[in-house]
């Protein structure tokens, strides 16, 4: 049997131990690339608790009857609780291929088959209007089989749910889109949220642009929050999402210009280190029926 001689053995173990220093600081530098560089904005904001119930509505009757009857009978069930800061219905356009630019590794067109039709925007006045709400939610658990096939909560508290005080003068806002973003396989979940919290929305408050900016970094989903019976509530890992932004617009043609923009182009790297899908949908109306913690005797669009 051969023996390797002892400057061989030598030069092969620096070899060995000079590639893994070099996939180490490549390891290393991936995470430190990954890491949220936190921005600054002297934008106020205001800490909100808050839901966004994502609805599909039936497909065996026309879509527009769905969309009716929640705008009108479904909403008065809502609006009667008396735990609610604010509750918004926000109506999608029917035709929504994704309004983001396309992001290399990132789903930024909106699937058909998962494609929504309508979110419940819910403010509670405090953690204890969960207890409130509870007459109120037994009424639609009971009618949202009659609009809805399918209804997915999810619950935002606290710092990660937000208001921006981004339209100080009050400009009226003409258009909005509301952006959801999944969380891409290997980031970790506190870096996502900080993503979202620190670096991507000050940037958005930054921009000067919007008349509206909430976002959200949600809770885990767990389907018993919002368990309705004889309505799907199928969600599984791969099409859920962790965190939403509302963003609002002069009009339709300062949305179109802000998608279109440096400052989202510029958003591209970071969305694909931390989302694996951003999908920006066009939202057709905003009606509010509750405001400031009082029911209103007629929706505000």
């Amino acid at each position: 049997m051969t023996r390797q001689k002892p400057y061989k053995t030598m030069k092969k173990a620096i070899i060995l131990l000079a590639l893994g220093l070099i996939a180490g600081t490549s390891a290393q530098a991936q995470t430190i690339a990954l890491k949220p560089q936190p921005v600054t904005t002297s934008v106020p904001s205001e800490k909100h608790i808050s839901s966004s119930i994502l609805l599909w509505v039936r497909t065996d009757k026309p879509r527009q009857a769905g969309m009716e009857r929640w705008k009108g009978p479904h909403s008065k069930i809502i609006s009667a609780n008396k735990g609610l800061e604010e509750y918004r219905q926000i109506h999608l356009t029917e035709t929504n291929p994704g309004l983001w630019p396309a992001v290399n590794g990132v789903e930024t067109s909106i699937p058909a088959n998962r494609k929504i039709d309508g979110i419940a925007d819910v403010t509670l006045k405090n953690i204890f209007s969960i207890f409130r709400g509870k007459k109120q939610n037994k009424l639609a658990y009971a009618d949202e089989v009659n609009l809805f096939k399918r209804t997915i909560l999810y619950a935002a508290l606290g710092a990660t749910s937000r208001w921006y005080a981004v339209n100080p003068t009050n400009e009226k806002t003409g258009a909005r889109s509301v952006v959801f973003f999944r969380i891409k396989e290997g980031v970790d979940k506190k870096d996502f949220a900080r993503f979202i919290n620190q670096e991507l929305t000050p940037i958005l408050a930054n921009t000067g642009v919007l008349t509206e900016l909430r976002p959200k970094v949600y809770m885990p989903w767990k389907q018993k929050q919002w368990d309705t019976p004889n309505v799907a509530h199928d969600n599984p890992k791969k099409v859920q999402f962790q965190a939403s932004v509302m963003l609002g617009f002069a009009n339709k043609k300062a949305m179109t210009d802000f998608f279109a923009s440096d400052a989202v182009n510029k958003l591209a790297g970071k969305l694909a280190a931390y989302t694996s899908a951003v999908h920006a949908y066009e939202i057709a109306e905003t009606l509010t029926y509750v405001k400031d913690g009082k029911q209103l005797d007629h929706y505000q669009n």
